[in-house]
């Protein structure tokens, strides 16, 4: 069977995953993201394919079966908010909202369709940019995120497809509940590129977190400065990537496409560009091709700025993915912006590239530059040092 090139996974009931009208975890921005796409005529109806809700036995590969019904119970206003606190849901973070199990149940089902059209070599890549919800914890709702559709899906991948898993996580906070459902399992390697924790949710992701047991030196943090700008970023992205992957030889590559490092968002404090989101899908998926016969699951995860930032550093994966990169070029589609622009908080961006001087001078930029540099060769070192020794 010949492998079509990648499929999107969507449908507009993956948009119920709501907390409120003013929660900054919106669903519009995945509206936005697949309506450009459209309108830019690079996101056909052949390429959709329509998620399933992922049942309780999938769901339960990694998450707690009490939690689950807690969660269940939330979606019909029957758990008590003591028993709600318990479990991290009703908090300003997570609050309880109707529905939310079969909402939350759609979006995993989403990335373990994107996972089984690619392992069943229907497509090479696959999409889900309604996915990426990395901070759920097995028992515990977190960060906007209840259950955890990468940590779900990447055991997927381990118990059907004895597949080596790497998981690259650019979110600007930590993906830490991915992180640590796999800190002991030498078959899934994550790397998790982030805003360091001294001053940002969730305060974990330190280069010494390596793993433990069989998993020691298996997971890799690169906990940046705040204002790091896209030199330093994507310097420190490639170079982790690329020898992570030489060393690792991963069979699947899982990426999680936060686009909440930008200077823009309005949660955190890095100094990005599109630039980086342009570069960072780039990357994966040339590391697929050349490590795993191209076999590439996306997702989505944070992004706050979901009128001038996120429908384009999301584009842009689709875009990789479906080699259309050269449509991202000049005017926006002038219909998009039409349709939008009255019901947009910002003004919409005309242009694919940003103005140069609507970036922030930072004015520590080589200390900066120097402190992750740095991060980026201490991170690093066990594999280094591990490879010179299998070259010996």
């Amino acid at each position: 069977m010949t492998r079509q090139h990648a499929a999107f996974i969507f449908n507009e009931k993956q948009l119920a995953y709501k907390f409120s009208d003013t929660h900054p975890f919106s669903p519009t921005r995945l509206r936005l993201t697949v309506d450009l796409l459209k309108s830019l005529g690079a996101l056909s109806a052949e390429e959709i394919i329509s998620p399933r809700k992922a049942t309780d036995e999938e769901i339960g590969l990694f998450h707690e079966k009490n939690y689950m019904e807690a969660v269940k119970k939330g979606s019909v206003g029957q758990l008590p908010a003591g028993t709600a606190a318990n479990y991290g849901l009703g908090t300003d973070d997570t609050p309880v909202f109707t529905d939310m199990h079969e909402a939350s149940a759609l979006l995993v089902g989403g990335t373990i369709q994107a996972v089984n059209e690619v392992m069943e070599e229907r497509f090479e890549h696959a999409a889900n940019l309604g996915g990426g919800l990395h901070h759920g914890f097995r028992g515990k709702a977190s960060g906007f995120c209840i259950y955890n559709d990468s940590a779900i899906a990447i055991r997927h991948l381990r118990e059907h497809y004895d597949a080596r898993v790497l998981y690259i996580d650019t979110d600007a906070h930590h993906g830490d509940g991915v992180q640590w459902a796999f800190y002991d399992d030498p078959n899934v390697m994550t790397l998790s590129i982030h805003e360091t924790g001294r001053y940002l949710f969730p305060g974990t992701g330190a280069i010494t977190e390596k793993g433990a047991g069989q998993g020691y030196g298996f997971t890799f943090n690169l906990p940046l400065e705040a204002f790091t700008e896209d030199e330093s970023f994507l310097a420190c992205y490639e170079i982790a990537v690329k020898e992570i992957c030489a060393f690792f030889q991963p069979d699947v590559i899982v990426s999680q496409n936060g686009a909440d490092a930008h200077f823009l968002d309005p949660l955190t404090h890095l100094a990005t560009t599109l630039k980086t989101f342009k570069m960072i899908p780039k990357i994966a998926h040339d590391m697929a091709h050349r490590y795993c016969n191209g076999k590439w699951i996306a997702v989505g995860g944070g992004g706050y700025d979901i009128w001038r930032v996120i429908p384009r550093a999301w584009s842009y994966v689709w875009l990789e993915m479906s080699d259309q990169t050269s449509l991202a070029t000049g005017a926006l589609p002038n219909e998009w912006r039409k349709r939008w622009s009255d019901k947009a908080v910002d003004p919409l961006p005309k242009y694919w590239e940003e103005v140069e001087n609507t970036v922030p001078d930072i004015p520590r930029r080589p200390e900066i530059n120097e402190k992750n540099a740095e991060t980026l060769d201490k991170s690093l070192y066990y594999i280094r040092r591990e490879m010179k020794e299998m070259q010996k």
